[in-house]
């Protein structure tokens, strides 16, 4: 039973924070601190907005015509769990209709945590133990005052629903590669991740992207050249353009799934909203090598087939004006004095 995406939604908040606005209030350079990051603006959630909300708002939008109770799973991946025992994963069902005859739990592997989901529901379907499942990667991106990750810390959600009939897209193989390198995290009871500074590049980030893309060429039989679009995670601006050039990808191959660019790094939503926007921009019979990285450390890679239902989806999200370069789009400039408040550190 081949297994595939049925429908995505996907949900970024409309607050957007200039970068340099943050570089002004700690007394760094703006100019040198954008250059770095290759980020200029990155989005925010509103003040009752969390990874519970954000994940609400994409699942609707992926369960447009489709019968909620049909859910056999509802995974949600995020760092950013508002509760740290009381899974987010069920009130997102109930508020989502799914009834009660589901498996619900919640993922954390910090930026990889939502293609963990996919990982986990494809093979639920494959096995024939569920109809459909609906991943869920979100984030209400956590970082520290005057810290590194404070310039890059965004917020998104991305819900794709996972099923064997009519797929928009079908996933044609996938795999992962994962390792203890400890590159971030958060102690239990601390509110904010820590990070390794430069070990976060080579060792981690690098090392891991490319040993997941190595395997899933390898076992699909696949090239760079066979490939229509390359998604991987987004941590900055950079790092994203350096490991498609390193795996052999084009400049044109990568430019769909940019999201980065415009919001920052949504943490769990990174990669997966970059397959929704590649997915948006797709034509039928693309194909899509997508690679996501989550600190810890380990990576998920899939390649997946564009199908002709991508066309239907295409039209109703830009009608609705759900594209998420219509979402990127939409946005509202605040101050940082705000957005302390909106993220309730001040």
């Amino acid at each position: 039973m081949k297994v595939g995406i049925v429908n995505y939604g996907t949900y970024i908040p409309r607050y957007r924070l200039r970068i340099s606005d943050i570089a002004v209030a700690w007394g760094k350079n703006p100019d040198e601190i954008v250059k770095s990051l290759g980020i200029k603006e990155k989005s925010v959630p509103g003040v009752d907005e969390d990874a519970v909300t954000l994940a609400v708002e994409a699942g609707f939008t992926a369960l447009d015509g489709f019968t909620p109770t049909d859910l056999g799973a509802v995974l949600i991946g995020s760092e950013s769990h508002p509760y740290a025992v009381n899974p987010s994963s069920t009130i997102v069902g109930e508020l989502l209709g799914v009834g009660t005859n589901y498996l619900a739990a919640d993922l954390q592997f910090a930026c990889k945590a939502g293609s963990t989901g996919i990982e986990m529901i494809a093979g639920l379907v494959e096995s024939g133990q569920i109809k459909y499942g609906l991943a869920i990667g979100t984030d209400a991106g956590q970082s520290k005052t005057h810290d590194a990750l404070e310039y890059t810390s965004a917020s998104g959600a991305a819900a794709f629903l996972l099923g064997s009939q009519k797929p928009v897209a079908t996933l044609l193989s996938y795999t992962s590669y994962s390792s203890d390198t400890p590159d971030f995290w958060r102690r239990d009871g601390v509110s904010c991740p820590s990070h390794a500074g430069r070990f976060t590049g080579e060792p981690a980030y690098f090392a891991h992207i490319m040993g997941a893309a190595s395997q899933l060429f390898k076992k699909s039989g696949c090239k760079p050249s066979d490939i229509s679009h390359c998604v991987f995670h987004m941590p900055n601006a950079r790092f994203p353009r350096d490991v498609a050039g390193r795996l052999g990808f084009s400049p044109k191959q990568l430019s769909p799934s940019l999201i980065v660019d415009g919001i920052g790094n949504p943490y769990s939503a990174s990669s997966i909203l970059g397959l929704a926007a590649t997915l948006d921009e797709s034509k039928a019979g693309d194909t899509i090598f997508m690679v996501s990285y989550g600190s810890g450390a380990g990576s998920d890679a899939f390649l997946w087939k564009v199908n002709h239902e991508v066309v239907d989806i295409q039209k109703d999200r830009r009608r609705r004006k759900l594209l998420v370069k219509d979402q990127i789009q939409n946005k509202t400039y605040i101050n940082y004095t705000r957005y302390l408040q909106q993220t309730h550190k001040i």
